[in-house]
């Protein structure tokens, strides 16, 4: 079969390899759907520490199962499926009450498993344990179910900053997250949502998708007098940094309302992880900041749930559905922010 293999920064192969075989506790999937992130392209341009290559890389999988192997019950072949991205390890204090995006034993598809870049993978014990598999509704796609990873980490992103009803929600960053965190706010109440972006291409593809309330283009006006404008000088009650800039999350503090929540959803790059913020201004206003990291198995099965029951579509999201062999057209797409969502299909 072909993979899409890492070996090292600025070193990635399709190439040909055997096919895997499920081993005792795993399950053996033909994957049907891989979708892209910008994670893939920093792997594939600066690699990661967890990495150990060679890799296959791909994390937001979804596919038919072939093969079970020993020990495994509830799966057989035909079962359509779709595979959690970060594994948690289940044990851990942090686990056992119910805080598994934080869990410090986490391992990853993609990462210390051979991701879904492939015809065919093997879905670890690791994953099933944890009940990260996970039955896909009738009705939906492999490509839909696919994009129900990167989904997940925006529902754990919303839960933490707890947008609800009548909520006035700012989201900086129009790429696939961004788009994901428009549909999610209005679904869980918000009155108002307002997309902030700094390309005014990428910004109007968005926005013809997703319909915000307002598109602001931060190239053209400053995104914080906007929000202020719009907002009769108030604030938003909610602010998402779906992007990884340092001047997003400074602005952000701007552009609040007293008593409101920032999600610093986008991590910032390694060499500039830092900025500088006014403590006093979440002081007295009686800010909240919160961080996002990932997603739980949990969170996966309600961003299928809501693709599958039409709050949240993801399908038009879908800009760009390729076969494995233009993978590396696709790593483009992604970063050069050419299309919203790159869909693999091996």
């Amino acid at each position: 079969m072909k993979v899409f293999r890492f070996y090292a920064p600025g070193d990635v192969r399709l190439e040909d390899a055997p096919e895997p075989e499920a081993g005792p506790g795993e399950v053996k999937i033909r994957v049907r759907a891989c979708s892209m992130c910008g994670t893939d392209v920093k792997i594939s341009t600066a690699g990661h520490l967890r990495i150990v290559p060679p890799r296959v890389m791909g994390h937001e999988i979804a596919g038919e199962i072939v093969d079970v192997g020993d020990g495994v019950e509830g799966w057989a072949a035909g079962d359509r499926v779709q595979v959690i991205a970060a594994i948690p390890c289940g044990t851990c204090d942090w686990c056992r009450a119910g805080i598994m995006t934080i869990c410090p034993n986490q391992v990853s598809m993609g990462y210390d498993f051979d991701g879904g870049f492939a015809s065919h993978m093997v879905v670890p014990k690791e994953v099933l344990a944890v009940d990260g598999l996970n039955r896909i509704p009738e009705g939906v796609s492999y490509a839909e179910a696919s994009v129900a990873e990167p989904f997940a980490c925006a529902i754990n992103a919303q839960e933490l900053a707890d947008v609800h009803d009548g909520d006035t929600v700012v989201v900086v960053g129009s790429g696939p997250i961004g788009c994901l965190h428009v549909r999610l706010a209005r679904a869980r109440g918000a009155s108002t949502v307002y997309l902030v972006e700094l390309s005014r291409e990428r910004l109007d593809m968005a926005a013809e998708a997703v319909k915000p309330d307002a598109a602001i283009c931060a190239a053209d006006v400053d995104p914080v007098e906007a929000v202020l404008e719009l907002t009769g000088g108030r604030g938003a009650d909610v602010v998402i940094t779906a992007a990884a800039s340092g001047a997003a999350q400074e602005q952000a503090l701007r552009m609040v309302a007293p008593r409101g929540r920032i999600s610093f959803f986008g991590g910032l790059p390694k060499d500039r992880p830092t900025i500088t913020l006014d403590s006093n201004v979440v002081h007295y206003r009686e800010l909240t900041i919160v961080g996002a990291n990932g997603s739980s198995p949990q969170h996966n099965k309600q961003a299928l749930g809501m693709i599958a029951d039409g709050s949240v579509p993801v399908n038009d999201l879908i800009t760009h559905r390729l076969p494995l062999d233009q993978v590396l057209d696709g790593i483009d797409v992604v970063r050069q922010g050419t299309g919203i969502k790159v869909t693999i299909e091996p």
